[in-house]
């Protein structure tokens, strides 16, 4: 019977392109169909790989497309505007770098990841969307930084409630340009979520640029990103 059967692949991806277009437009995001068709597959693949290996948790519907895609485009008005060489640290599941790449193409991208289950999702991804100027970096931080190597070569770096602040910031010391920017994502109750965060560290590092408090489209769900740039 019509009201048993499950929805088909085409009424679900209808249904992730309403709620992208809603929660994208809100941020003032417009959405072409290269954009739509590039998050469709990434949600099928996430989906796919979320069976075998634990990618991220999906609980609801609206969690692959605003509590990972739409929340990973905020960040996006806090980017340089041209020629960003961006690393994304602690990436997982390719959050928030690869919809950042999605809706800009010119950043240069760099995603660090250690796991190599991640690593080998985030290959497939990527060869089967057909993107270029994506960088994986499969290690650790800490051999990345013993070993000397990307050492201030980034224009920004981000990061998605993968590490501690204090981590963070010691790690935007060796991977950032002067007058990069860090940014933090947190949530509402996520370290780093409070106005006093600046007290934290040495002024003649980092200066904090601001702080952005705002709710995710459609969920309303609290989010925070800490700016930073380094002097």
């Amino acid at each position: 019977m019509p009201n048993s059967m499950k929805p088909t692949g085409d009424s679900q991806d209808s249904d992730l392109t309403d709620i992208l277009l809603e929660a994208a437009g809100e941020l003032g995001i417009t959405l072409a169909e290269r954009e739509l068709s590039l998050f469709r597959l990434y949600k099928e693949e996430l989906i796919t790989w979320n069976r075998i290996v634990s990618l991220v948790s999906v609980k609801s519907p609206l969690d692959i497309p605003i509590k990972h895609f739409i929340d990973s485009l905020t960040a996006l008005p806090l980017l340089p505007r041209e020629g960003t060489r961006l690393l994304d640290i602690g990436t997982g599941a390719g959050f928030p770098g690869l919809p950042l790449k999605i809706i800009r193409p010119d950043i240069d991208l760099y995603l660090l990841e250690a796991s190599r289950k991640k690593v080998s999702f985030l290959k497939e991804l990527i060869r089967k969307a057909g993107l270029t100027g994506v960088t994986i970096i499969h290690e650790r931080v800490e051999q990345v930084i013993n070993n000397g190597r990307l050492q201030e070569s980034f224009d920004c770096m981000i990061s998605r409630a993968a590490f501690k602040m204090p981590e963070l910031l010691s790690m935007g010391l060796h991977f950032l340009r002067p007058e990069g920017l860090l940014l933090a994502m947190r949530g509402p109750r996520g370290e780093g979520a409070n106005q006093n965060i600046g007290q934290t560290i040495d002024n003649k590092e980092y200066c904090l640029e601001k702080i952005e408090d705002f709710r995710l489209p459609v969920s309303g769900v609290s989010r925070k990103i800490v700016l930073y740039k380094k002097l």
